[in-house]
């Protein structure tokens, strides 16, 4: 066999190969992504992955919620995002519970909310995408943090179970602010209160880096996923 044929046949053979390999990564090695997060997450590790049972939930009403609350450890923010390798496709979750700030109500109303979120905690199950995320990507050593600033009070229904609300406000990541709108659903969790919902990140939008690497390429959009677990201060 001339050099020729050779070359061409272990081009095949690779051709051949890389894919197979990546659908056995992405189906039979890699561990599925985490599910998305919900009131009933109830998770307390920073690892995408785990999992936990979510404390005793109830309805808003009925109780005087007039005060300041924080965020527990219970909290998780991070990003969800589809990433293709050889024509594979898989969601890649990174996830942090390193939430900080408050939540100020006053009868039923949420008058104030200003949430910090360290980026430079978030991880995922893939090392090489941490670095990747905490590098180039989101540069946390230069914006080692995420904001979100209610700009608009929030009245918050007295019905039973848990209620959907739409709260205004300025989100900033990677040092760039916009006012975003976010639908999220709230409900009593034993003595706190859970908040729940994602927001939709166009990449350009922020001055994010596209966020593929190596054979990795991602869509140019993801999601800033949360689930804030208050108690009172």
């Amino acid at each position: 066999m001339n050099t020729v044929k050779r070359l061409v046949l272990a081009a095949v053979v690779v051709a051949v190969a890389l894919p197979a390999a990546a659908f056995a990564y992405f189906n039979f090695i890699q561990d599925p992504a985490p599910k998305r997060l919900t009131l009933d997450s109830g998770t307390t590790s920073t690892t995408a992955g785990s999992a936990g049972t979510a404390s005793a939930s109830g309805d808003l009403s009925g109780t005087d919620l007039s005060g300041t609350w924080r965020p527990t450890s219970a909290s998780q923010v991070g990003y969800r995002v589809n990433e293709v390798a050889f024509g594979q496709r898989k969601a890649a979750v990174g996830r942090t519970n390193k939430v900080t700030g408050t939540m100020n109500v006053s009868g039923t109303t949420v008058s104030a909310v200003d949430l910090t979120v360290d980026m430079t905690s978030v991880s995922s199950d893939e090392s090489r995408r941490d670095n990747q995320f905490q590098g180039r990507i989101m540069n946390t050593s230069r914006f080692p943090t995420a904001t979100f600033k209610l700009t608009s009070p929030v009245a918050l229904s007295s019905t039973s179970g848990p209620v959907t609300v739409k709260a205004t406000g300025d989100l900033t990541v990677r040092g760039t602010t916009r006012p975003v709108t976010v639908e999220l659903k709230a409900q009593r969790q034993g003595a706190g209160i859970a908040v729940n919902g994602s927001i939709p990140v166009v990449f350009g939008e922020w001055g994010i880096p596209n966020p593929s690497f190596g054979p990795v390429s991602t869509e140019d959009h993801g999601e800033l996923e949360l689930l804030v677990v208050f108690a009172k201060a």
